[in-house]
């Protein structure tokens, strides 16, 4: 049994990490270094203090490091901030281990590597051992209990015998029977098959468990703590609203697709409408450094290279019908062109028209773009902009404003020609929520699990999410609570919000300790190295596999290799659905060995002087606990396990009502037992066989008198095992080996209808005591 278990145990989580470091190997990063001028690529755990780093887009950071040189360089620290926009970087900047170089180039002088990067000083924080499971420290107090009452009653049953003038070596052989019979020992055998069987089905459903006994866990769950970009998102920019002075439009589609509509008021654009639309996207994918990269093989999707922003709106002007961008830059090459920079917050383009005039493009943040020094148009036209740029940020939109013009000719540089412009309107940009995000929350709330938004991201996106998806309703953003605010205000009550902005690693481990204080069991999603520690400090910590960083998933019970939160809901529900099987295995296995003792207590009192022999004990223990009790452990969920609030932490394995019902079944099967024996002894039967035959008969018509759902095709292996048990047992009264080892003899088809009897009893039993209780339920 130790051998099996152990087996079981370290195969799952060496499957698990195997998978595991598959992921990481797609993303193991590598270093441009400049040593004695000379370039070399080094993998990114040899790069040392004072190598300078070229880095490039798409480059991945090796190191800490100061930039000594920068050109329009735009970095991605969500992995380590959880902030979805890119950050623009210059010369005496600090750019971190493990983030993301989106677009622009420069150097950098490697100040600290491994522990001693922020990265590593993140890491740091996942040091300590995990805790025991909730079934763990559930199952530990049972076996002390049950030990305890058995050997008392084992006790009181060989002092018993010794007054009935029994012999010492019998009734110490007995009670010894009596006592391995009434402990479930196969119940290590069932928790681990059920544990490996719910992990099984998870990862094929795209939840790799890392951690056996985390399935269980998961059944628990109260509290789901859920990143925002990527989670709740899809993590991939798209524009959704466009403005300009002559209507607005609304844009359809997802992702970097190319595919997609702009309506108005949910109606097709006329080709009117639709052109200034077209002259504002076009100029966006002019004055665009980004490209769309067609879906590869294994891939379904468009993917971005550069700037997220910027491929989005390369994706939207497809979608208007805007000519390819490179037939844009073939018809119009780019002649000059200023970079966007932190200062300006502007980019402006020139390009060379077929004409021989040159095109202005330029785009940027509202503020900088909508000014009197930038824009020919009148106050009146500025200030409606001004007014659709504050509204479409209140509603967490990334707004970038577009202007252009034709100059007859020009040849001073791009930030000359900032004066004088047109404006040709407003793009408004957001990673949108996943369409699943709000029904997926919404299964957590009839679940009774509470679900949290904590991100990196800026407090409006945040709040404009959470709205779309349900989480809060719709309102003033001071509903969200701010890392700032957290710092500010220590003794803030962390249960009472559901929605977190701008946290850092160390708020999320507090949001989670809060919960956890409160009773809470805590599943925490997160996919970058901001997120391990709180992965590590949650009972589950849940980490997404395609895109999540190697701190994550190596501080995570759980790993989404599909990314999608949804997959967490599984989870739960075969969390729920295992711990049922185990407490559906103790309530009948504890039964039957309560009816055991019960019998051999009773018996003699009905004058039935030793009512089992100890062979016949072990038998019946071995066919009910062994054969019929493993099978048990893949029975399918129960219909209303999703519909019914997680247990609570504290709460006893047998507590609900299970201990009534326990104690009810062991009673019944008692009575039907005895009451066969009785019967046979009347009739002239062998009593002991056919009682043998009517005990065993009991407790597997109360095995499947137990199941959640009686005609089920679902798990065939238990029906098929009370089969089997069932011919074990006939075996045992004819088979001449058996019959002298168990001391057994054949009872006849009277003696067969008498267990039958009680078989059948014990069933109705059963299902009506599992009605009751539900219905109280």
């Amino acid at each position: 049994m130790v051998v099996f278990n152990t087996t079981v145990g370290v195969a799952q989580e060496v499957r698990a990490d195997r998978a595991v470091a598959a992921l990481s190997a797609l993303s193991a990063p590598h270093a441009r270094v400049l040593r004695d001028g000379a370039a070399y690529e080094v993998p990114a755990a040899l790069v040392v203090l004072g190598d300078s780093l070229l880095l490039g887009e798409g480059d991945i950071v090796a190191a800490d490091a100061d930039l000594t040189e920068a050109s329009a360089l735009l970095m991605d620290e969500s992995m380590l901030t959880g902030e979805s926009e890119p950050v623009a970087k210059s010369t005496g900047d600090v750019v971190s281990a493990g983030t993301v170089v989106v677009r622009g180039r420069g150097v950098a002088t490697a100040t600290a590597t491994g522990s001693a990067s922020a990265l590593g000083r993140i890491a740091a924080l996942l040091d300590g051992d995990h805790e025991p499971t909730p079934l763990q420290r559930r199952l530990a107090s049972l076996g002390r209990v049950l030990a305890a009452v058995t050997l008392a009653l084992c006790v009181l049953f060989f002092a018993l015998g010794l007054l009935r003038g029994l012999g010492v070596s019998t009734m110490a052989v007995t009670a010894i029977s009596l006592a391995v019979a009434a402990v479930p020992e196969s119940l290590p055998a069932v928790v681990t098959l059920a544990l490996a069987l719910g992990a099984r089905r998870m990862a094929a459903r795209g939840a790799l468990v890392r951690r056996l006994p985390a399935v269980e866990t998961l059944g628990s769950v109260s509290v789901l703590a859920t990143d925002k970009t990527g989670t709740l998102t899809e993590g991939r920019m798209v524009v959704q609203r466009l403005w300009t002075p002559s209507g607005a439009a609304d844009v359809s589609g997802s992702g970097y697709e190319p595919q997609g509509d702009l309506t108005r008021a949910g109606r097709s654009l006329t080709p009117e409408q639709l052109r200034p639309l077209q002259e504002l996207l076009t100029t966006a994918a002019l004055c665009n450094d980004a490209s769309l990269k067609p879906p590869q093989s294994g891939s379904a999707a468009w993917t971005a290279v550069g700037d997220p922003m910027e491929a989005a709106l390369l994706a939207a002007a497809a979608k208007a019908g805007c000519p390819d961008p490179a037939e844009l830059h073939r018809d119009c090459p780019r002649i000059g062109e200023a970079p966007f920079d932190s200062s300006r917050k502007r980019m402006t383009t020139l390009h060379h028209l077929p004409d021989g005039n040159v095109l202005v493009c330029l785009k940027g943040a509202p503020e900088s773009v909508l000014a009197p020094m930038v824009l020919a148009e009148p106050p009146e036209v500025l200030d409606q902009a001004r007014l659709q740029a504050a509204q479409l940020a209140a509603h967490g939109f990334r707004v970038l404003a577009v202007a252009g013009a034709e100059r007859l000719q020009w040849s001073l540089p791009a930030a000359e020609a900032e004066e004088g412009l047109s404006l040709l309107g407003l793009i408004a940009i957001s990673d949108p929520p996943k369409a699943t995000a709000a029904t997926t929350l919404a299964a957590c709330r009839a679940a009774g699990i509470t679900p949290v938004m904590i991100t990196g991201d800026h407090p409006a996106t945040a709040h404009a999410i959470a709205v779309r998806i349900g989480l809060v309703e719709d309102g003033p953003a001071d509903s969200v609570v701010t890392g700032p605010e957290l710092a500010a205000a220590p003794d803030t009550d962390l249960t009472a919000v559901r929605v977190f902005a701008r946290t850092d690693p160390q708020q999320k481990l507090d949001i989670v300790h809060a919960w956890r204080a409160r009773g809470a069991v805590t599943a925490m999603t997160g996919d970058g190295v901001n997120d391990g520690p709180a992965l590590r400090q949650a009972d589950i910590g849940v980490a997404m596999g395609a895109r999540g960083t190697e701190v994550a998933r190596q501080a995570a019970d759980l790993v989404l290799t599909d990314d999608e939160l949804s997959t967490v809901v599984t989870a739960v529900e075969e969390g729920r659905r295992v711990y049922d099987n185990i407490r559906r295995f103790l309530v009948y296995a504890m039964a039957g060995g309560a009816a055991e003792i019960l019998v051999m207590l009773a018996g003699p009192l009905l004058g039935l002087a030793l009512p089992l022999r100890a062979g016949q004990i072990l038998w019946i223990n071995l066919l009910t606990h062994g054969l019929t009790g493993v099978a048990m452990g893949a029975e399918p969920a129960s219909p209303e396990a999703m519909r019914r609030p997680p247990r609570p932490p504290g709460q006893h394995i047998l507590a609900a009502g299970v201990w009534q019902r326990l104690l009810i079944l062991a009673a019944a099967v008692t009575a039907f037992s005895l009451i066969a024996g009785i019967g046979a002894r009347s009739m002239g039967l062998p009593w002991q066989s056919v009682l043998f035959l009517s005990l065993l008969g009991a407790q597997l018509g109360v095995a499947l008198g137990l199941r959640a759902r009686l005609l089920t095709t679902q798990n065939l292996s238990l029906p098929a095992a009370v089969a089997a048990s069932a011919l074990l047992a006939m075996a045992a009264l004819h088979l001449p080996a058996l019959q002298s080892l168990l001391d057994t003899q054949p009872v006849g088809w009277a003696g067969i209808g008498l267990a039958a009897s009680a078989a059948l009893a014990a069933f109705v039993a059963a299902r009506l005591l599992r009605g009751a209780f539900h219905r109280k339920a």
